[in-house]
Formats: structure tokens, sequence, C-alpha cells
């Protein structure tokens, strides 16, 4: 049985919180707005970049403006030391033990660009580790549920073989609505409340819990 684990990747696997901060706040300020508060900056990670600040500014505020400064801003601010994205402890060493079991297969999906995708692949050499990558450019939005289903249709996984990994209510809701199973983690930028609230099948406490997670057999789904 082929057994499908998704990653979500702000949050999730990399600590991306200050740079994600940063760059709105230059954002905005470079456009005259007042900046969001830095919780209500990160309730929307995980959103595309237009969906993202359409919830920040209301669909009739300068989105299309903002989403081309924030993309020039978080390049610039991505070659700062200050506002570097570290991946959570953990991370790697897991990602390294699922990738070397034969049952498995490893994917990400995304809120970030297919760009953004491909630096953190670099930067933390995770070339061939995934085998389904599905992002903002590929797929709608965060909840719509278009990004597992077609990493289950490229890997050929069925909903109950698919796992996603993620910190936030829409990771949870999209999960849900391609009927696979969702589990949250606790360390992420949504409160492990709202992720059982919207549906998660149970909260990793640390990346150590997964596999035995994983071995105790999937989570039953409601």
């Amino acid at each position: 049985m082929v057994r499908l684990v998704i990653f979500d990747v702000d949050g999730t696997l990399v600590d991306s919180q200050n740079i994600i901060v940063e760059a709105q706040r230059r954002t905005f300020r470079a456009h005259g707005l007042a900046a969001p508060s830095r919780e209500r900056s990160l309730s929307i990670v995980g959103l595309s970049l237009p969906e993202a600040f359409t919830a920040l500014v209301g669909a009739d505020g300068p989105v299309p403006a903002l989403v081309e400064t924030y993309k020039q801003v978080f390049g610039d601010l991505r070659q700062d030391p200050d506002y570097a994205e570290p991946l959570f402890p953990g991370a790697a060493q897991t990602l390294s033990r699922l990738r070397r079991r034969p049952d498995t297969r490893l994917a990400i999906a995304t809120g970030k660009s297919r760009r953004g995708v491909a630096h953190l692949i670099a930067r933390h050499g995770f070339e061939e580790l995934f085998v389904s990558i599905q992002t903002a450019d590929d797929a709608p939005s965060k909840p719509h549920p278009g990004m597992i289903l077609q990493a289950m249709t490229e890997v050929g996984a069925l909903p109950q073989e698919t796992v996603m990994i993620g910190d936030s209510t829409y990771d949870m809701i999209m999960t849900r609505a391609a009927d696979a199973i969702p589990l949250g983690v606790s360390w992420g930028y949504h409160a492990p409340d709202r992720l059982r609230e919207a549906g998660a099948a149970a909260i990793l406490s640390d990346y150590h819990a997964l596999v035995p997670v994983l071995d105790a057999g999937f989570p039953h789904r409601r």
C-alpha cells in the first residue's frame, strides 16, 4: 500500500514567521497603509498571495500591487541572514527517516510559489526527496482541495492512504475536503484548538511524534 505523506511548508517545515511579518510590514508601508499586527499577519499564512492580501485589505484594496511589492521585498529579505527561515527541530531527521521507508512517499502542498519551494529544496539539500510538489502556481489556493487531489493522482494514492501535515486551519479544511487525513502541528501559526475545530485527526507535539503515529496506523477519519 502506498502511503503518501504531504507537508505544508511555512509554519510546518520551516519557521518563516519573521521574514513574512517583516515583508508584510514593508509592503504595507510602501503603499502608505497601516501594517497588520503580527498575529494578523501570521493568521493568513498558507493562503496564496492574492487570497492572503484580499483577506488583509479586502477585495476593494490594492491587492495586485501589494502582491508584486511583497514578492520583491521578500526576495530582498531572503538575502539577509537576520531573516533566515530555519527548519523546525527534528524536521530534517524525520524527512530523512521517512524517505528510507519503501512504503512511504513524500510530497509538499504549500501556498508558496514554485520558485520559493525551489529555494527551500536547494538550501536544505532536499533534491529528490519529494515525489510531488504542489504550490500556489499549480492549484487553487488553500483551503481548496486541489493540491492534495493532484498529489494523490500523481502518486496513485487513495485518500485513506494520504496524510497531510500542516499548521493552519486551511490545511485541515483542505485535507478534509479531499477526504484524506489531516494532522496538525503544535509549533505553527494557528493554535492547536483551532486545528482541532477545523478537523485535525491529531496534533503532533514535535516531529519525533510523527513516525509513531504513522506506524500505529492512520488516525480514524470522521
